[in-house]
């Protein structure tokens, strides 16, 4: 009897590579969010379902055939925020400019983080919230947010923090809504941004906050608010939203993100 071999071809271990990595970029996608506690779920039917089958329990095994058949459609619906930043992920980190961005791929790129004039936006965000004004500043990271931006009033000016007082003052007519910060610009003002329809939010957040959480959901940005009502100031990112936090806070959040100038 002549020996089994395994024989394995550099294509299967590309193959296994790219599954991994995928693996990899999903698991960092959903990780921190309920999405995780649901993938768990599903494989946890998914493994019952491969035990039931084994002990030939036919009328389970074929209702949970039935649910498993129709669950990528399911899944499509369950997920359809996770899978729309997982695309915009995918796009934005990979391929820039029309061109393959296989650096990414490889993680070749030590410092990526976009430079950002912290100290204007911290200096106003201070102020802000030291008169109760409030304030939405979405700061951009790797997606884009150019059809955010020309929905909203575009400036293209240099980041200040004068700047950004005049624009939320509430005699300007540019204060309603949320401005974006694309590098060291102000990129627009009098942004409408999309608002996250999580019914689990506590009740006293309001439009302001709703707007940066779902502006998250859908993008890898973060967003600084500031309340009208507290002048608390908080944080969004990833869909989470950490509240009541001091300047200080604000700032070693803003440092882990961005280049401080």
């Amino acid at each position: 009897m002549s020996p089994l071999f395994i024989h394995i071809r550099i294509l299967d271990v590309l193959d296994i590579v790219l599954v991994a990595l995928l693996m990899y970029q999903l698991y960092m996608l959903v990780r921190g969010t309920v999405a995780i506690n649901i993938i768990i779920g599903i494989l946890s039917i998914y493994f019952f379902w491969g035990i039931v089958k084994m002990l030939k329990m036919e009328l389970l095994s074929t209702i949970l055939g039935q649910v498993i058949g129709v669950g990528v459609i399911a899944l499509i619906i369950v997920f359809q925020q996770e899978i729309r930043r997982f695309l915009i992920f995918i796009g934005t980190r990979y391929i820039s400019r029309n061109r393959m961005r296989f650096e990414r791929m490889l993680r070749m790129d030590f410092d990526t983080r976009p430079s950002v004039k912290l100290r204007s936006v911290m200096k106003a965000v201070i102020s802000l919230a030291g008169s109760r004004t409030g304030a939405l500043i979405v700061i951009k990271r790797k997606s884009t947010l150019d059809i955010y931006a020309q929905a909203g009033d575009v400036l293209n000016a240099d980041t200040s923090s004068r700047l950004i007082l005049s624009i939320f003052n509430k005699l300007s007519p540019l204060h309603d809504g949320a401005i974006i910060i694309d590098d060291e610009k102000i990129s627009a003002a009098r942004v409408v941004l999309p608002v996250t329809d999580n019914p689990d939010l506590p009740p006293e957040f309001g439009l302001r906050h709703r707007a940066a959480i779902g502006i998250t959901e859908m993008t890898d940005a973060v967003v600084v608010v500031v309340s009208e009502e507290t002048g608390q100031i908080s944080f969004a990112q990833n869909g989470r939203i950490y509240n009541g936090l001091s300047p200080k806070e604000l700032m070693t959040r803003l440092e882990n993100e961005y280049q401080g100038v």
